[in-house]
């Protein structure tokens, strides 16, 4: 199952909920179970592109006094076993100083960040800056991007593509045709197209057919917030969901 030819999966994981440990935990049992990736997520208090689930994910970790020095030490313990990308959102990025940033992720081992708020054209003005780190951008692409506009967005593109399912936020479940855009995008580049967006262990079989991995958050964190699990519980079936996902997409 693990070899390269396999399609990758992605987890989404807000970081330090519900403490840093657990999250070091869960993270080490999920590449246990063939997750590749871990995006480690950033709380923010207005995650614009992500659905309820996540959004209250954020708001428990923030109230539970989430400080950036966590994130830093969930990513020192996690980022040497597994593929770790830092996803949040421009505001604390910004806050922090992005160069900060970038130097504490080559420090930790970090591979990159994804920011679904900071647009396209902003990245180009830190470009330099991740090169001269060795670090990937994540770019988006949308199922309502035209041909030219995907030949601009992945001209560049390092690691691998998120692809949007539909234009909304995670975790709401839409469908789209996404059969073209995705060629679109093969006819530009040769990075690896990721899905991203409503995948669960229903959707996710259907949802890989054409890309090359699937990222999956809200299916997990519903489980991570479920107040009527416990913790043991909550690591058991998130692990299982992810082992679960993996298969599928790879049947």
């Amino acid at each position: 199952m693990n070899n390269q030819n396999s399609k990758k999966l992605v987890a989404y994981i807000t970081s330090s909920y519900p403490s840093n440990n657990f999250s070091i935990d869960l993270i080490l049992n999920l590449k246990e179970a063939g997750v590749d990736t871990v995006e480690l997520g950033i709380p923010f208090s207005d995650p614009v592109a992500d659905g309820p689930v996540i959004e209250k994910a954020n708001l428990k970790a923030l109230s539970n006094g989430f400080k950036m020095k966590d994130l830093f030490e969930v990513s020192k313990a996690v980022a040497p076993q597994i593929d770790t990308m830092w996803m949040g959102y421009m505001n604390p990025f910004f806050r922090y100083g992005m160069e900060n940033i970038l130097q504490k992720a080559d420090e930790f081992g970090i591979n990159g960040t994804i920011i679904p708020d900071l647009p396209f054209e902003m990245t180009k003005a830190y470009g330099a800056m991740f090169d001269k780190y060795n670090k990937a951008n994540i770019t988006f692409v949308a199922p309502t991007d035209s041909d030219e506009r995907i030949s601009e967005l992945v001209k560049d593109a390092k690691k691998f593509i998120y692809m949007v399912a539909y234009a909304g936020i995670t975790g709401s479940g839409q469908e789209e045709d996404l059969s073209s855009v995705i060629s679109n995008i093969r006819k530009h580049t040769q990075t690896p197209i990721y899905l991203g967006f409503g995948v669960d262990e229903k959707t996710c079989k259907e949802k890989s057919k054409n890309v090359d991995g699937v990222i999956v958050g809200s299916a997990f964190i519903k489980k991570l917030i479920d107040d009527s699990l416990s913790n043991d519980e909550k690591m058991k079936q998130i692990t299982a969901l992810a082992k679960e996902i993996k298969e599928k997409i790879n049947e």
